[in-house]
């Protein structure tokens, strides 16, 4: 089952070009599923995890598909997140039924993080007028560098920073093991897409023609 879902995953298939694909628990391949499965949807990530958790793979990549399969199983479910943002606004995704949310997990360091924010905010441009919202949560412990990227890419939506000093809490508590990550609230205040980065203006205008709302 593992394989197929390897095999299957049109961006992995220069890493098999004259290799034989071996078990997971083997060589570079625990490490090629734990990313295959970083980037599918929620049924096939937890899938593949639990295979990688029960393989012979290193201690490092058991760990990290445990987290994976943990985000898992999060969703159809609400997650909270109340904070005051960088810039003072107040910030409850509770106050957000109704809307489709992105929740943006980055930081200025991490160049993925920023080479994403032009997609984010094209959709947020396009989309923000019919209900579409975002929520960064930096990991970043440096708050001038930013403050200084947010004005200079002119993010308008809300930023969560945590103190230098602290350990970022919603890392922490969400296991964010690596960014990039997007996750996707829909109208009801459920978490639907942990892998909202790619397609992700076809993910949120999908969600924002449900009818369904909660109440």
């Amino acid at each position: 089952a593992i394989e197929a879902h390897l095999r299957a995953a049109p961006w992995a298939g220069q890493v098999f070009a004259g290799a034989e694909l071996g078990t997971v628990g083997h060589g570079p391949y625990q490490n090629l599923a734990f990313a295959v499965a970083m980037r599918s949807d929620g049924a096939k990530a937890a899938a593949i995890a639990k295979e990688i958790a029960a393989s012979e793979a290193s201690a490092e990549v058991k760990e990290a598909a445990a987290a994976l399969l943990k985000k898992s199983e999060r969703l159809g479910k609400a997650i909270k997140l109340e904070f005051t943002a960088l810039d003072g606004r107040k910030v409850d995704l509770a106050k957000l039924k109704g809307k489709v949310v992105l929740v943006d997990f980055w930081a200025t360091w991490c160049g993925p993080c920023v080479a994403e924010l032009p997609n984010v905010k094209a959709a947020y441009t396009k989309l923000h007028d019919k209900g579409f919202e975002v929520i960064g949560i930096s990991l970043d412990d440096d708050k001038p560098a930013l403050e200084a990227l947010v004005k200079h890419k002119q993010l308008p939506w809300p930023q969560f920073f945590e103190s230098e000093k602290s350990e970022n809490r919603y890392a922490k508590e969400f296991d964010i093991s690596a960014i990039p990550a997007m996750w996707l609230i829909d109208k009801e205040g459920k978490l639907v897409d942990t892998n909202a980065r790619d397609g992700l203006e076809k993910k949120v205008e999908k969600l924002l023609a449900e009818t369904k709302a909660a109440k």
